[in-house]
């Protein structure tokens, strides 16, 4: 049991940001407000003076790395065999669909899915025109 709960083990190497930037202080303030036992609200309330995309970026950034650990310490027993679909309980089945390969929504197993998923998710993370990690990139752009 000792080994589900090993907070290093994920699913895929944890992203980061790169120290010394923005984001990475901005990343900084969230952790500190979160493990401070404010409330959640407050936590997540944009910083006076901070760029709201910069903000959104590095939770989003945050949740997918908490998924991917929750996710790394089940997916050695969530199996094609054990988990046959990817599903939200007995009355919902999340079916795969991404215009390239599966262009109909199809039924998974639930590991390929969530590989799928975190592949998809890892691409619009690294995307520079949907999360620039320059600073200011999105302002200069739209000026």
């Amino acid at each position: 049991l000792k080994q589900v709960f090993n907070k290093d083990k994920t699913f895929r190497p944890k992203r980061k940001f790169e120290p010394g930037t923005q984001r990475f202080e901005l990343h900084k303030r969230a952790q500190a407000s979160l493990n401070s036992g404010v409330d959640l609200k407050a936590a997540v309330q944009l910083p006076s003076g901070e760029d709201q995309n910069d903000w959104v970026a590095v939770h989003v950034v945050d949740f997918f790395n908490r998924i991917n650990l929750i996710y790394g310490t089940v997916c050695e027993f969530c199996t094609e065999r054990t988990c046959p679909v990817m599903s939200g309980g007995p009355k919902y089945e999340y079916r795969w669909q991404d215009d390239m390969k599966y262009k109909k929504p199809t039924a998974l197993p639930a590991p390929q899915y969530m590989n799928l998923l975190m592949d998809w998710i890892e691409v619009q993370i690294n995307n520079e025109d949907i999360f620039p990690t320059s600073v200011g990139k999105c302002e200069e752009e739209v000026l």
